[in-house]
């Protein structure tokens, strides 16, 4: 029904030259205050995923500021359930449809299990973190009678994706759960629905990305260009990359288009759209990577990765080596939550493209560390400019890595998160 898991244990001096001393400061100060609280942060996946790679970094950190962490994964009976997820992941995100009888059964009868297995086992927290549509209904379910952690413990829902422009069904039928929180946790302030959250309090707290973390090392461009080669790409041509699963949202039929245009102004341009999802909580996967494969055809210059284990190197070697191999990164997104695989390129100093859409808005300062673009033929002329200039692209890449070191880095997340746990425990 569920599962605990352990992560190997960080230092917090390893952290330190990512921080300003106000930072630091901060975060130690807060962090104290919380001491002794017992934290678990529960989500839907144990790899694969934004919440999931910010989870397996978060809780050792918070463990390495001295608060007991552990984080917990739910494990749902019927395979149904992540379908289910994934139909209410995309209608809140503003696909049509609704949600059947049947479908709410699976939604509410799985999380049933998973609560009465973790009351049964008598799990217990003083600040409960439950991320994204997946966990919402957990809340009221563990509060049920006596509660678990007792009735003084802080229950926060993290909302992770883009709630701009939600099915209306959806969000009628599922947002009035959030009242089982103490607290809501938004990554965007566009994205709070205002007309089904007015009790609760608020907070903003947009994700960042671990510069610990494997695929955030440095990596010099020939070790990438070794991995790279060794995935069958020519190291002699231009490469431009797509980081992301394979998702509707991710829009990587309209990458393609923007290669093709580009390529007639820069002939030889390869791209690589790599996707090696290892998500359970992402069903469509499969048939979306279908669909991309036809739309790409026989084209020698597109290559797709979506099998790990057609991958010589692990997954997030790959991500690090097509990254910092390639000399322009796309992700353009016609919807997203935030989009880590945007931080993580601007990281690496690369010149980032992204859709015109939710979080990378908030990356994004279109023409100063990056640009946004809205079609296939805009993202072609961005691509073609900063393949051709040099200069530019290397002001980019270095604007896009100040920016991330300053605003989207993980203790600047943690602090988010602990500062709302505190709110409670001072109430």
């Amino acid at each position: 029904m569920y599962l605990k898991l352990d992560h190997p244990p960080v230092s917090l001096d390893a952290y330190r030259p990512y921080m300003d001393s106000d930072l630091a400061d901060e975060l130690a100060s807060v962090a104290a205050e919380l001491r002794g609280a017992r934290v678990a942060h529960l989500n839907a996946t144990a790899i694969g995923g934004g919440v999931a790679e910010i989870l397996q970094s978060m809780v050792p950190l918070f463990n390495a500021l001295g608060i007991a962490t552990e984080r917990i994964v739910i494990e749902p009976t019927e395979a149904e359930f992540f379908q289910v997820t994934k139909k209410i992941h995309n209608l809140l995100q503003g696909a049509e449809g609704s949600l059947s009888e049947r479908e709410l059964e699976i939604y509410h009868g799985n999380l049933r299990q998973v609560a009465t297995a973790m009351r049964r086992d008598q799990l217990s927290a003083d600040v409960w973190f439950m991320h994204d549509p997946q966990l919402l209904p957990l809340a009221g379910m563990l509060r049920q009678g006596q509660p678990c952690g007792g009735g003084g413990a802080a229950w926060l829902w993290i909302c992770h994706i883009d709630l701009t422009r939600p099915n209306q069904s959806a969000i009628d039928s599922l947002l009035p759960m959030h009242r089982d929180y103490d607290h809501l946790i938004f990554s965007l302030q566009q994205y709070v629905p205002v007309k089904h959250v007015t009790d609760k309090p608020v907070y903003i707290a947009p994700p960042a990305i671990d510069p610990l973390a494997e695929k955030n090392n440095p990596m010099d461009e020939k070790g990438a260009w070794d991995i790279v080669s060794s995935m069958g790409i020519d190291s002699h041509r231009p490469l431009i990359t797509q980081v992301s699963r394979f998702d509707l949202w991710k829009d990587p039929w309209g990458v393609i288009d923007a290669f093709r245009l580009a390529r007639e102004s820069v002939p030889g341009l390869q791209l690589a759209l790599l996707g090696l999802t290892q998500a359970s909580d992402d069903p469509e996967a499969g048939e979306t990577l279908q669909s991309v494969m036809a739309h790409a055809g026989s084209d020698p210059d597109i290559h797709l990765f979506h099998d790990p284990g057609l991958i010589p190197v692990g997954n997030d070697q790959a991500v690090n080596a097509l990254q910092m191999a390639s000399s322009v990164l796309v992700q353009k997104s016609t919807r997203e939550g935030f989009g880590l695989t945007v931080t993580e390129g601007m990281w690496k100093g690369k010149p980032m493209i992204g859709g015109n859409a939710g979080g990378i808005r908030i990356q994004i300062d279109d023409g100063q560390n990056g640009y946004l673009v809205s079609s296939p033929q805009e993202c072609a002329r961005r691509i073609v400019t900063l393949l051709q200039d040099n200069d530019l692209a290397a002001f980019i890449g270095a604007a896009g890595r100040a920016s991330v070191r300053r605003r989207f880095l993980l203790p600047r997340l943690a602090l988010d998160y602990l500062k709302v746990a505190r709110e409670h425990a001072a109430q």
